[in-house]
């Protein structure tokens, strides 16, 4: 219990760290010729706190905190917003009256600097409490300090004609104070002097919800930060360490035996990925946790079905009914493929389908053209290696990757060479066109863009492999690589605009949707982006490692996780509307069609299920693995195996 783990030696270095940064002012310093600096109490990127004698009282020592916060930015109009803003919020500050709440004494601007002017309060916050101590803390002192949070987020709540939201309750702004009661000391105004971090950031990543990120602030995401915080302090495990949204799969009493079911179960309901599931705000919470400390059941508990905390739901199974049917189909035989074609190696690519013809690519080192009514050979074109990429249908043109380290460009009626381009490692991105131009990467670790003719015109070092189909718009161009990043590059030109870093290898190829960039990593997350910056809007967690790539249908998010699982999530806010297990991984990437999403697992089985139930159609089951992607035209479902064969089904 006395050695600190690498979480808790990470925070403290960032706690020195932030405390060693350099003040502006400096003991003896005058303030507005009143307030002179005794020391520094504390130095942030944005603020520093000091320590100050109010010298209005010359006979006595006066002492007092004053917050100094740094106005960046350059725009005269912009600054002179922040000042306005900041003196409305002060304003508001002062008038209120809670033992817990530091009053507001004084507040003025010099130069590019604003000042607030608050009580000293001689303690120790939450933080550092915690990083003091040996052993866990205990439900009774945890539940008298959050009994104490709730009286002063309630008075907060209660504010008319608006309700106030503190938005970044954690345990360094909760001070412990020389009588052992608690006290906040940080409502985030400092956030107002932020103006390079993106607006909905205010709060600190791992205790503020989801929809914060988002911009809404509302008295149930105060709520989300409190469940947050007692969880850090009850498990000693840092949220600012761990994937975000992840409470869910480290339980209290994994670590803390000590904590009640009962207690947990408030907790955990606090920390709900959708606010409507949590406590609707800390008068809620405070009739909860008081039934808790009477021995009683928990007010207000979440009905069997709610969601975990931080969305992260653990996969569904299928519901008996859709178990029943699998069984009913498997064994009635029901689905019977339209047509087959056996290959000599294992098909993983994508099929591409013209209005005559089916294209597919294996490791047998030969792209097939097959007939479309009747899966009859017509053609192939045989590489040097085998193909991982999916064919790309451009006009007369067939375009597809090969590992044998050549892009190829081949007449579609025939599959003689038009021409061939050489990179210095093994292909499995898909090739995409757009204004006359060929998109793809290479395990190189290259972006490139060639003229219709195959001739270069522009590549970018992404400093690692890339497997990752780019997502191409009329200005953009989206992948990710299996170093873990994800780049957005300038169309006309390969230079990259933003870049994003997942944890684990991206391989799954990007989605846009409405602004969101949406995609899947190894690090088993799926992102979503905001298209034009890179800064994430939300994550979900999946179990396991993420390589399918998302399809996006209306509002809702299909992709597949190697935990067996095909995940439909909701487009907005990330959050899982369904999940439908196999008794396999699921790296094939869903298609949509007619109310039913479509896809392959590693079980041999191809999965048909209904859009908004997240219930079974029909399965048919393969000779072996499904990792290929499904192609749909017409009713007709293209899909290939690991078994060698390619299957046309009956959508």
């Amino acid at each position: 219990m006395g050695r600190l783990t690498t979480r808790q030696l990470a925070t403290k270095r960032n706690r020195k760290k932030k405390l060693t940064q350099k003040a502006s002012l400096q003991p003896g310093d005058m303030l507005q010729e009143r307030y002179r600096i005794v020391g520094t109490l504390g130095v942030g990127g944005f603020s520093s706190v000091y320590q100050a004698r109010d010298m209005r009282f010359p006979n006595a020592t006066k002492l007092c905190a004053i917050k100094e916060m740094v106005i960046s930015a350059p725009d005269p109009q912009i600054r002179e917003l922040t000042i306005k803003s900041f003196e409305r919020e002060a304003s508001m500050l002062a008038m209120l009256d809670h033992p817990a709440i530091p009053d507001i004494s004084d507040y003025f601007t010099e130069k590019d600097r604003s000042y607030l002017v608050i009580d000293l309060i001689r303690g120790k916050d939450l933080e550092a409490w915690l990083e003091e101590q040996t052993d866990f803390l205990d439900q009774e002192t945890a539940l008298e300090w959050m009994l104490q949070l709730c009286d002063v987020l309630k008075h907060l709540h209660n504010q008319k004609p608006h309700p106030i939201i503190f938005r970044d309750l954690k345990p360094s702004n909760i001070m412990l104070d020389q009588y052992n009661r608690i006290r906040i000391i940080d409502f985030g105004i400092a956030k107002l002097f932020e103006t390079d971090r993106k607006g909905t950031m205010i709060g600190t990543e791992g205790y503020s919800p989801p929809e914060q990120y988002r911009g809404q602030a509302t008295p149930a995401g105060d709520v989300y930060a409190m469940g947050a915080t007692f969880h850090h302090l009850l498990t000693r495990q840092d949220p600012r360490l761990e994937p975000p949204f992840t409470f869910a799969e480290r339980p209290i009493h994994a670590l803390n035996p000590n904590i009640s079911p009962a207690f947990e179960a408030v907790i955990m309901r606090c920390l709900s990925y959708d606010p409507k599931d949590r406590y609707i705000d800390a008068g809620a919470l405070k009739e909860a946790l008081q039934a808790v400390a009477h021995g009683s059941q928990a007010v207000g508990e979440p009905a069997q079905g709610t969601p975990p905390a931080d969305g992260v739901v653990q996969p569904v199974k299928a519901p008996v009914e859709a178990a029943a049917t699998k069984t009913a189909v498997s064994s009635g035989n029901l689905i019977k493929p339209l047509w087959t074609f056996k290959c000599e190696d294992e098909i993983r690519s994508k099929a591409a389908v013209t209005s005559k013809m089916v294209l597919v690519g294996a490791y047998d080192n030969n792209l097939y053209a097959l007939s479309r009514d009747q899966g009859e050979f017509i053609w192939k074109f045989p590489a040097s290696d085998g193909f991982g990429s999916s064919p790309y249908i451009h006009e007369d043109s067939v375009l597809i990757g090969s590992v044998d380290k050549h892009l190829y460009s081949l007449q579609l009626k025939n599959g003689r060479v038009n021409w061939r381009f050489a990179t210095e490692s093994p292909i499995y991105s898909s090739p995409v066109v757009r204004f006359d131009h060929v998109f793809f990467g290479s395990d190189d670790g290259y972006l490139y863009a060639l003229s219709a003719q195959g001739r270069l015109v522009w590549k970018t070092n992404a400093y690692g492999a890339v497997r990752s189909t780019p997502c191409v718009d009329d200005e953009q161009i989206y992948f990710g690589t299996e170093g873990g990043y994800i780049y957005c590059l300038e169309l006309s030109s390969g230079k990259v605009k933003w870049q994003s870093q997942a944890k684990r290898a991206v391989t799954s190829s990007p989605a846009l949707a409405e602004d969101l960039i949406i995609v899947g990593s190894m690090d088993a997350t799926i992102y979503a982006l905001d298209a034009g910056s890179g800064w994430t809007i939300w994550r979900t967690r999946t179990r396991r490692p993420i390589v399918s790539s998302p399809t996006v249908n209306g509002d809702t998010v299909y992709i597949g996780s190697s935990d067996g699982n095909l995940y439909a999530v909701d487009l907005g806010t990330g959050r899982q509307l369904w999940t439908y297990e196999t008794d396999g991984q699921v790296t094939s990437s869903p298609a949509v069609w007619e109310g039913a999403v479509y896809f392959g697992s590693t079980d041999g089985n191809v999965y048909c299920i209904d859009l908004k139930r997240g219930k079974l159609r029909w399965q048919f089951k393969a000779g072996g693995s499904v990792i290929s992607p499904p192609t749909i035209m017409d009713g007709v479902v293209y899909i290939g195996s690991v078994d060698n064969v390619l299957y046309a089904l009956s959508a």
